[in-house]
């Protein structure tokens, strides 16, 4: 490419992408409507299952260029949930900050396909990374949009409302309701069953190339089920915190079990790690991906690298 074609073309990576979230704020509103959800349930599953048939397809061309569009698609529906992911959950503003970086993010991994498929490379990562999105998202969204959400939060909250009844006593649970005393403490919803994580670590871990099933057996022992018991703990904390103050709900919830689910991730990723560095290595290449020699790459660097002395 031309110097000029190379700075067009980095443009418009950062226009589309914005176009995409400007169209999601301004025409997707929360709530969002049946006539609406339902045509954007079967883009978000059809970009999962474009997704995984490219992750599957072993003829180059033709996977990479599924997988492109995969993206693209996957990138749209996510800039339709910007306002649910904000409003939804108390106007959270660290949900919807992360949708809008993910969609940039999506495209980045989108351009890198098209980048390999003009030079002629193969990058295992990027292939990791369809699969990935794919098992994660087809089970997780399989689930959430299904009756078996219902059962799953009706089970969580049972099971955390148990365990704060062991340290304080008193308790009681209706379907996804905890009281304490007579009193409503707090509701569990899906986003409390901690299945975003578990199945996050399914994702990473299935779609490693030759890795046994052994040990892909037992990097998903060593993350799923430890992530589900933390959350048992986690929302039986939050409710403790809040039931003599409900006004605590925000810090509780937000920062301190937020927060405190961030760091047990992170630390169960790193012990992970030590039986399947392979999830390593494709972490790492993924995030190397700036390195290539790409417009948006050079791009980068006219305008924001650091300037050679004279």
């Amino acid at each position: 490419m031309k110097k000029q074609d190379n700075d067009r073309f980095s443009v418009i990576f950062f226009i589309l992408p914005t176009l995409f979230i400007i169209i999601g704020l301004l025409f997707f509103p929360f709530p969002l409507s049946d006539e609406i959800e339902l045509p954007l349930l079967l883009l978000l599953f059809g970009s999962l299952l474009i997704l995984g048939i490219g992750f599957l397809i072993k003829k180059e061309q033709i996977a990479g260029k599924l997988k492109i569009i995969g993206w693209f698609l996957f990138a749209f529906y996510w800039s339709t949930r910007i306002n649910s992911l904000y409003f939804a959950e108390g106007e959270d503003i660290v949900n919807a900050f992360l949708c809008i970086a993910g969609i940039y993010v999506l495209f980045y991994i989108a351009y890198h396909e098209w980048l390999s498929l003009k030079k002629g490379e193969k990058l295992d990562c990027l292939n990791w990374a369809a699969g990935a999105a794919a098992i994660a998202g087809l089970i997780y969204f399989g689930v959430e949009k299904t009756p078996l959400a219902q059962w799953l939060i009706d089970v969580v909250a049972v099971q955390s409302g148990l365990l704060l009844n062991v340290f304080i006593g008193n308790v009681e649970v209706h379907q996804s309701s905890i009281y304490y005393e007579g009193r409503f403490i707090v509701n569990i919803i899906f986003a409390c069953t901690a299945v975003q994580s578990m199945v996050l670590f399914v994702g990473l871990i299935l779609p490693l190339k030759n890795v046994i099933i052994k040990r892909k057996f037992y990097g998903l022992i060593m993350t799923v089920v430890p992530i589900y018991f933390l959350n048992l703990i986690r929302n039986a904390s939050v409710a403790y915190l809040v039931k003599d103050n409900p006004d605590f709900f925000f810090m509780a919830h937000n920062v301190i079990g937020k927060g405190g689910s961030l760091i047990a991730l992170v630390i169960l990723l790193l012990i992970v790690i030590k039986v399947l560095p392979e999830l390593f290595d494709e972490i790492i290449h993924l995030i190397d991906l700036y390195k290539r020699d790409g417009p948006v790459e050079r791009f980068f660097s006219k305008y924001f690298g650091r300037k050679k002395k004279a």
